[in-house]
């Protein structure tokens, strides 16, 4: 008799562990759960492609510093160039009649561009 109740027990513990599995799986496999998956798997994978690509223009930014530093000692440039001054007239002058030194720029047109407006 106990040998009985031994394999029954044993037989409804291993039936209900089965059925757990069985369950637990079949959530695992409904669509809103593999949709929550693939998005949770997608934001790991961006977030890792966004880190790879932060650290790639870090080196890329150290290296170009680097080598421009090598330039710059090979041609024996060490200091900042300097600035021109500032400009004190106008590129292109226009006078207009009265002389006066103060320069006149061209006004736009007044017309319309619109194609539409000619027919």
């Amino acid at each position: 008799m106990f040998r009985r109740t031994f394999w029954f027990s044993t037989g409804v513990a291993a039936g209900v562990w089965a059925t757990t599995k069985v369950n637990r799986k079949i959530r695992q496999l409904t669509p809103e759960s593999l949709a929550a998956t693939a998005a949770n798997k997608a934001l790991e994978t961006g977030q890792r492609l966004k880190d790879r690509a932060v650290g790639f223009a870090f080196d890329v930014r150290d290296n170009m510093a680097r080598r421009e530093a090598e330039l710059e000692e090979a041609l024996g440039i060490h200091e900042d160039p300097e600035l021109p001054a500032p400009r004190r007239y106008t590129a292109i002058e226009n006078h207009h009649s009265d002389n006066s030194s103060t320069p006149k720029y061209i006004e736009a047109p007044m017309h319309s561009y619109n194609r539409n407006e000619d027919h």
